[in-house]
């Protein structure tokens, strides 16, 4: 068996670091079944120094040029030789305990794709609010967030990857298609929740309550329009870091 660890980057040259050396660590848990690791990473046209340090953590970096998260992702799923792809996003840190589950879901043979409840890095009550309420609709809808995702590439690929019309919640329309394909299949989607995934809060530093109020107000009435146009979805792709 062979995990393969997928990091989109763009301009992470202040976090990617750090996450690549905690997954790295995290990813000791895969060797006590025997399998085989690789860590790719996608560098999503950066300016900054973000393929030189996923070099220097030992990864292999591959380019795509065109600025979107779903192709990102695809283009590292392309260059990613295993049996099952993880996409961890390059502001997270999965732990070694998560990745133990992870591990114990897959050798169960039931399982097709899942995903992992979030904590934030940061206590701020607002968007630990979201967070929950996130977590819940997340297990109850088995609806996975983009930020950790480990999903059989057999069946990835059968499915098309990322759809490249959505420059933001990418993940759920991967999600909706994905627990279609497992029905037929006769295997499960499942969100783990005893080891949260610990992602980054800086979009709530980076972004005021009216941007981001904005934002969600139109993901909400308009979400189809807002969720294919890069415009819309500014938090995502103009560069604040």
């Amino acid at each position: 068996m062979k995990i393969s660890v997928i990091v989109p980057a763009y301009n992470e040259e202040k976090l990617l670091g750090a996450s690549l050396a905690e997954i790295k660590l995290a990813a000791h848990s895969l060797a006590v079944h025997g399998w085989e690791f690789e860590l790719v990473v996608c560098d999503n046209n950066s300016t900054d120094r973000t393929a030189e340090i996923a070099r220097t953590a030992g990864a292999q970096v591959v380019f795509e040029p065109v600025n979107q998260i779903g192709r990102a992702r695809n283009c590292g799923a392309q260059a990613a030789t295993g049996d099952w792809l993880v996409f961890v996003d390059a502001d997270t840190h999965p732990s070694a305990e998560l990745f133990a589950d992870v591990a114990e879901k897959i050798a169960s043979g039931q399982i097709m794709a899942g995903g992992s409840t979030i904590r934030l890095d940061e206590k701020i009550f607002s968007a630990a609010v979201i967070t929950e309420l996130w977590n819940y609709a997340s297990r109850f809808k088995k609806l996975m967030a983009g930020s950790f995702i480990f999903v059989e590439a057999a069946a990835f690929r059968k499915i098309g990857g990322f759809n490249h019309e959505f420059f933001a919640a990418e993940e759920l329309d991967l999600s909706v298609r994905l627990k279609k394909l497992a029905q037929q299949q006769g295997k499960k989607i499942c969100i783990l929740h005893r080891h949260p995934i610990k992602t980054s809060a800086r979009k709530v530093r980076l972004y005021s309550p009216r941007e981001m109020g904005g934002f969600f107000l139109r993901s909400l009435f308009s979400p189809r329009k807002t969720m294919r146009n890069r415009e819309a979805a500014y938090m995502w792709y103009d560069g604040r870091r």
